[in-house]
């Protein structure tokens, strides 16, 4: 891989490219230092303790790669445009007009795109409000106006026009990210949101990198054992990621000869690589907002040390999905794992019927040897998927617990989690083999014109 980036970097086009990509990335973090209109600068360090309590914000924090530390106009990230692409893959088995679409080649592609970018302002929208109420009443519960994230209170009934700005300027925002990593993908090496995203996390990491040195000065030496016993984790999780994201099945093809005139067609054979992991990173994504939504709706009515049944009540969710809550610990476990390989299942189900394998086969002249074309194609590929998905599925459900286990091992908690590992890996690979799908493709054309 490394002598794929310098050969990329020795030819013109690619280093154009390179440099294209790392200018937006600078941009990027440009971006997410400047603030929304009328923050109060006073409360963001109340801001950033919130964020250290509440499993949401944090989540949400890591996607907008810490613009929402500083409630930049870049708050959201691209995370209302994800949602968006997931809810219009989960429509197209639904909706016969997004099948066709999808059957359309680049032309019904770019049309879905548009109605994911539509989609994408409502979402965004919603998401702004939801989630700068959150915080406001995180840092303000008794609507203290002093206490108040903004100068003027967020308040969309008496305070509307101030209050619209601030949702307008980070939907902007987040509109902007995705131009960007649209550039990024017609200007640049490709892969746009995910290298929003992958650029997001590791400009944490000098912070991380930081935080863990200092933890090694001033502990003792069991901290000391400690950090190295987390370090040690975290490569044998980047190495797991790697084999589990590049792991695949491969279902050889053949394809029937065919003679049309003169000419022979077909008689070779390939094969189809069913993924360990097709689902990527998604399950996690919906797992883990899944599962800390009861306790952020809980959070707006429990007071700790107030009576009554419905504080109580409160409490119980609280308390039971909340990873640090009193006895919700292994409760929050189990319900992560269970959801993460449940939402593995379901998503490349979901991904796999969308692709209708069985029947392109059958339509270009391929079988599977031994096995009819058709329906029972059909079933061999689920059988076969649902086999290897267990590994992915079991995987991914370990990586969204890592962090708890790992921390009760080790006892250090550093905020690079493992879903962060996931994707900075996934981006990475990715984007090394795209680069030397680059490289191929110019000693193809340097052959053909010799």
């Amino acid at each position: 891989m490394l002598q794929a980036v310098l050969r990329a970097i020795q030819l013109p086009d690619l280093r154009r490219r390179i440099l294209f990509t790392l200018g937006m990335l600078f941009l990027f973090r440009l971006i997410a230092h400047i603030p929304v209109p009328n923050i109060n600068p006073t409360t963001l360090e109340q801001l950033r303790q919130a964020l250290a309590t509440n499993q949401l914000a944090q989540l949400l924090n890591l996607f907008a790669g810490g613009a929402l530390e500083n409630f930049s106009v870049a708050a959201m990230g691209v995370y209302p445009y994800i949602t968006a692409q997931i809810i219009i893959q989960l429509l197209q088995p639904l909706i016969p007009a997004l099948q066709e679409l999808q059957k359309e080649g680049e032309q019904g592609r770019l049309r879905l795109n548009r109605y994911q970018l539509w989609l994408t302002v409502p979402l965004a929208y919603l998401q702004a409000y939801g989630q700068t109420l959150t915080l406001e009443r995180t840092i303000n519960p008794n609507n203290d106006p002093t206490l108040s994230l903004f100068r003027t209170p967020f308040d969309l009934g008496a305070n509307f026009l101030p209050t619209f700005t601030v949702l307008t300027t980070m939907v902007a925002g987040t509109m902007l990210l995705i131009w960007l990593g649209e550039q990024i993908n017609e200007r640049g090496i490709g892969n746009g949101i995910s290298i929003i995203i992958f650029g997001g996390i590791v400009s944490r990491l000098p912070g991380l990198i930081i935080q863990g040195f200092q933890i090694s000065q001033a502990g003792d030496f069991s901290t000391i054992l400690g950090l190295i016993g987390f370090v040690a984790i975290a490569l044998l999780t980047i190495v797991g990621i790697v084999l589990v994201q590049e792991g695949q099945r491969r279902i050889r093809v053949q394809y029937a000869r065919r003679v049309r005139g003169n000419k022979v067609y077909g008689g070779q054979s390939s094969f189809i690589p069913l993924k360990v992991n097709s689902a990527g990173m998604i399950p996690l994504i919906f797992a883990q907002s899944i599962i800390i939504f009861p306790g952020i709706v809980a959070s707006w009515f429990y007071r700790p040390g107030a009576e009554g049944i419905g504080n109580a009540i409160a409490g119980f969710f609280y308390n039971t999905f909340n990873p640090t809550g009193q006895g919700g610990g292994i409760v929050y476990m189990t319900l992560l794992f269970l959801l993460t390989v449940g939402f593995t299942y379901f998503y490349t189900v979901v991904i796999f019927t969308q692709q209708d394998l069985a029947e392109n086969l059958q339509r270009n002249g391929g079988f599977i040897p031994g096995i009819r074309p058709g329906k029972k194609t059909e079933e061999y590929l689920m059988k076969v998927l649902n086999r290897i998905t267990l590994a992915g599925a079991l995987f991914l459900g370990l990586i969204a617990v890592l962090p708890f286990l790992t921390q009760s091992i080790t006892g250090v908690q550093i905020g690079l989690g493992s879903t962060a590992l996931l994707i900075v890996v996934g981006v990475a690979v990715d984007t090394m083999r795209q680069l030397e799908a680059q490289l191929i493709m110019r000693d193809y054309e340097g052959f053909l014109t010799r």
